[in-house]
């Protein structure tokens, strides 16, 4: 059976002209992100602002055509959030996006819904490779529900022209 969250589905009905044939190989990822964070945190209140995170977490590569997306996509969050009446969630969810390619532990403000999804992202990207304690059973049933439709592919292919047009910064969205 396929995920279903209205927030997520709403969100992306904005973008999808902007992302033409990538919509399904990017809708994809965040239903898996979006699933990995509910399987490490099963507080209610934080659904939503999941939700919310792993639509425009990536975001900025359409709407601003670039690998250095994440000032973007923090934009486009900050835009929508504003317009929702939910500005008390910028805060939090901007520091999701601008730490979700972190490569060590994040421990700062919010703490628990930024780990929660820097670490659901890189289980995604590391196809369940990096798993911090979660069934990988549960990983890869999202796999299969939810095909890479050539998500990662795609992202490669991203960071080596990036590379090439800027080869001393090849990877601008990667912390430490």
């Amino acid at each position: 059976m396929e995920p279903f969250n209205r927030t997520i589905e709403q969100l992306m009905l904005r973008f999808k002209p902007l992302m033409g044939t990538d919509y399904v190989k990017y809708r994809n990822h965040i239903y898996r992100v979006f699933l990995n964070c509910l399987l490490m945190d099963k507080q209610d209140e934080n659904i939503e602002k999941y939700a919310v995170a792993a639509v425009f977490h990536d975001i900025g590569i359409w709407t601003d055509n670039t690998i250095d997306y994440l000032d973007p996509s923090i934009k486009q969050v900050e835009k929508y959030l504003d317009e929702s009446c939910r500005g008390d969630w910028v805060e939090e969810i901007s520091r999701m996006i601008n730490w979700h390619h972190k490569v060590s532990r994040y421990e700062g403000d919010y703490s628990k819904t930024v780990e929660t999804f820097r670490k659901a992202d890189w289980m995604d990207v590391s196809f369940g490779i990096m798993a911090f304690g979660v069934s990988r059973k549960k990983i890869r049933e999202s796999r299969i529900n939810l095909q890479n439709e050539g998500f990662h592919f795609f992202l490669i292919k991203k960071i080596a022209l990036n590379f090439l047009q800027h080869p001393l910064n090849p990877l601008p969205m990667f912390k430490k």
